[in-house]
C-alpha cells in the first residue's frame, strides 16, 4: 500500500502538471476566440488529453516503472488520447455541418427552418428564428397596410379640401368683386361660408385625432360612468342630423352598465358610428341604437339600413379614407370617422366589429365593464 505521504505527493505534482496544460490550453482558446468551433472543439479535446498525459507522466517517472512498463503506459495514453481527439475533431466538424445548415437556411428568401436534423440548441434557435421571421413578415405588411392609407388618406382629403375651398374661393370672389349685391344672396353666402369653414374645421379635428391614435399619443381620461348616460348624450347630439335627413333614431339600454372609459373619446367614437348610419340611411328609414351585456362584455351595437356593404368591403370599413361608391358624395367627409372610432375602442381596450343584418349594417362595438 502506498504511504499516504507519497500519495499526496503523486496527487500534487500531477495536479500541477495538468494545471499547467490546461492553463496554456485556455490561453489559445482566448486566442482563438473568433475561429470556427471545430478548431475550439478541438483544442479542447487535444488539452484535455495533454492534461491527463501530463498526469500520467509524472506518475509514471515518480514511481520509477522498468522502460517496459513505462512504455507500455504511455503507449496506451497516447493511444486514448488520438481516439478522443479524433472525437472532439468529428463533433466540432458535425457542429459545424449543422451550423451551414442553419445560416443557409437563414440566408434563403423567404426562411424556412430546416429539415434536417439539428442539435437541440440550434433546433431551438431555429424556431425563435422562424418565429422572429414571422413577426418581422406581419410588421411589414402592417407598414405596407399603413403605408398604402397614408397615400389612400392624402388623396381623399385633397379631393375633399379642394370643393369647399373652391366653394369659398368663388364666394369670397363674388362678394369682394361685388357681382353679388342683393341682401338675400349676400346672406345665403355668408351662411355657406360658415357652412364650409364648419366642414373645414371638422376635417382638421379629424385628421388631428387621427395623427394622435397612430402615434399612440391618445391619452385617456377614464373615469366610471354608466353606458346609457354615453348612449343618451350621443343620441341627444344627433337627433337634429336625423331629423333634417328624415330618419327615425332610436336608443335604447337595456340595463345599467357601468363602464371605465375616457367619456368625450367615447362619445367621439360611437357619433361616428351614429352619424355614418344617418348618413347611409335612406328617407324615412330607422338607426337603432341598443346597449347590453354579453358575455361579460359591455355592448352598444348601432344598425341602420344603409342595404348593407358588399361582403369584399366588410374587412375594409375601418380602414384610414375607406368609402364605399354609396359613400362618395359631397359632405360624406374624408372618410375618417369610422377609423377614428375604431381607434378609440382599441385604445380602451374594446373590440369594433360590422356585420350585415337586416335592412343594413350592424357596427358593434364591445367594452371591457368597470370593476
Amino acid at each position: 500500500m502506498i504511504p499516504l505521504s507519497d500519495l499526496l505527493q503523486v496527487v500534487w505534482y500531477a495536479a500541477v502538471a495538468a494545471l499547467g496544460v490546461a492553463a496554456a490550453g485556455l490561453a489559445l482558446l482566448h486566442l482563438l476566440r473568433g475561429r470556427s468551433i471545430a478548431v475550439q472543439l478541438g483544442l479542447v479535446g487535444v488539452a484535455t488529453v495533454l492534461a491527463t498525459v501530463s498526469g500520467i507522466v509524472v506518475i509514471t517517472f515518480m514511481m520509477v516503472l522498468n522502460d517496459h512498463d513505462q512504455s507500455v503506459v504511455l503507449a496506451v495514453v497516447a493511444a486514448s488520447g488520438a481516439v478522443a481527439a479524433g472525437v472532439s475533431v468529428l463533433l466540432g466538424r458535425r457542429l459545424v455541418a449543422a451550423n451551414r445548415v442553419l445560416v443557409a437556411a437563414v440566408r434563403a428568401d423567404p426562411y424556412r427552418v430546416p429539415g434536417a436534423r439539428l442539435p437541440a440548441e440550434l433546433a431551438e434557435l431555429a424556431r425563435e428564428l422562424d418565429d422572429a421571421y414571422r413577426r418581422l413578415a406581419e410588421a411589414r405588411a402592417r407598414e405596407r397596410a399603413l403605408e398604402s392609407s397614408r397615400r389612400d388618406l392624402v388623396a381623399w382629403v385633397s379631393h375633399d379640401l379642394r370643393t369647399p375651398l373652391a366653394g369659398l374661393r368663388a364666394m369670397a370672389e363674388a362678394l369682394e368683386d361685388g357681382v353679388v349685391a342683393d341682401t338675400e344672396t349676400v346672406a345665403r353666402y355668408h351662411g355657406r361660408i360658415r357652412v364650409e369653414a364648419d366642414r373645414l374645421s371638422e376635417m382638421v379635428d379629424d385628421l388631428f385625432e387621427l395623427s394622435r391614435i397612430h402615434a399612440g399619443a391618445l391619452r385617456l381620461s377614464r373615469r366610471r360612468v354608466g353606458l346609457q348616460d354615453l348612449v343618451a348624450e350621443v343620441v341627444t347630439g344627433t337627433e337634429a342630423l336625423a331629423k333634417a335627413k328624415g330618419v327615425r333614431l332610436r336608443g335604447e339600454v337595456r340595463r345599467r352598465t357601468p363602464v371605465e372609459v375616457d367619456a368625450g373619446e367615447m362619445e367621439r367614437a360611437l357619433r361616428n358610428l351614429i352619424v355614418n348610419a344617418i348618413r347611409h340611411t335612406p328617407e324615412d328609414g330607422t338607426v337603432e341604437i341598443t346597449g347590453e351585456v354579453d358575455e361579460g362584455m359591455a355592448c352598444v351595437s348601432v344598425a341602420d339600413g344603409c342595404g348593407g356593404i358588399p361582403e369584399t368591403d366588410l374587412p375594409r370599413v375601418f380602414d384610414v379614407a375607406f368609402r364605399g361608391e354609396s359613400a362618395r358624395t359631397p359632405g360624406g367627409g374624408a372618410g375618417l370617422g369610422l377609423a377614428i372610432a375604431r381607434g378609440i375602442v382599441e385604445a380602451h381596450s374594446g373590440q369594433i366589429g360590422v356585420a350585415n343584418a337586416g335592412p343594413g349594417c350592424r357596427f358593434v362595438v364591445r367594452l371591457p365593464l368597470a370593476p
